[in-house]
């Protein structure tokens, strides 16, 4: 199965993540198939989440599947997902919303 997931890039406590489509059997940060893009959470560059739409549409047409997270950067880059991955999108989001109420609690 062929995954879209992150590999963690940078040193230590200065994380930078590649957005990447990579055999699911492979490690965390092993040989991927074609790098997306990338995505910096600190938003230390101009552009801190940058993804080739064309590309990971390509890739969700071949049947690639994506993680919570990659779900989460590709919406908010544009690329557009389909039902399945949206109703995957919408139960993780209600998902974060209850554990943000029970840790309130």
């Amino acid at each position: 199965m062929v995954k879209i997931r992150l590999t963690r890039m940078g040193s230590k406590r200065n994380p930078h993540y590649r957005v990447v489509v990579v055999d699911a059997r492979k490690k965390r940060s092993g040989d991927y198939i074609e790098s997306l893009g990338y995505f910096d959470p600190r938003k230390t560059v101009e552009t801190p989440l940058k993804i080739n739409t064309e590309r990971a549409q390509y890739w969700l047409g071949q049947g690639a599947q994506p993680t919570d997270t990659a779900i989460r950067l590709l919406e908010q880059a544009g690329v557009v997902l389909g039902s399945v991955l949206r109703k995957r999108a919408k139960s993780y989001k209600a998902r974060q919303g209850e554990a943000a109420k029970t840790a309130e609690a």
